[in-house]
């Protein structure tokens, strides 16, 4: 059998279709879990995220302080532009910006029209997320809950996403339920 007839064997065979989709989901998986993982001497793993290394334009902080201001809003401002406030810190386990979470979720416009709200039913990537929640979720634990006022460039940027209009400010209520 030459390459060539093997690989037209997988490709047109649908149960080995769907093994290789479940095979490179796990390396896509692995990958974003390893992406901003480096070992050390003893073999362990440690996160270098940088939350700070990218930080929305002033402008776009300008619009969140501003929304924040006209609506008596007390929120404090993260490195990367993200204004947050913790309604509770939680007792449970610490998440790094390279872990994955679940988490219970409520996002609105500042107009107050929700576009997305529900639970995670399995736990993702904490890198795979939005940046805006990337770098403000470690500041919480399992169980704690935050409000997030996002800067469009750390939420989806000038993109038309669903509902969402491009250059957004997004408002986010957030309850960290699991941490993996």
């Amino acid at each position: 059998m030459t390459c060539n007839s093997f690989l037209k064997i997988k490709v047109y065979n649908p149960k080995f279709n769907f093994m290789l989709k479940k095979i490179l989901m796990g390396l896509v998986i692995v990958g974003v879990f390893s992406g901003c993982l480096k070992g050390d001497h003893e073999g362990e793993y440690k996160c270098e995220y940088d939350a700070c290394a990218v930080k929305a334009p002033a402008g776009e902080i300008q619009q969140v302080q501003d929304y924040l201001l006209t609506n008596n809003i007390i929120a404090t401002q993260h490195c990367s532009g993200v204004y947050y406030a913790i309604d509770s810190v939680g007792t449970g386990k610490a998440v790094t910006s390279c872990g994955a979470i679940v988490a219970t979720y409520k996002g609105s416009l500042t107009d107050g029209t929700i576009f997305d709200q529900g639970q995670f039913n399995r736990f993702y990537a904490l890198s795979g997320l939005l940046k805006g929640w990337t770098n403000t979720i470690p500041l919480i634990k399992e169980g704690g809950r935050i409000r997030l006022y996002i800067p469009p460039s750390l939420g989806y940027g000038n993109t038309v996403y669903g509902t969402i209009p491009a250059n957004s400010v997004l408002v986010f209520e957030v309850r960290l339920d699991a941490v993996y």
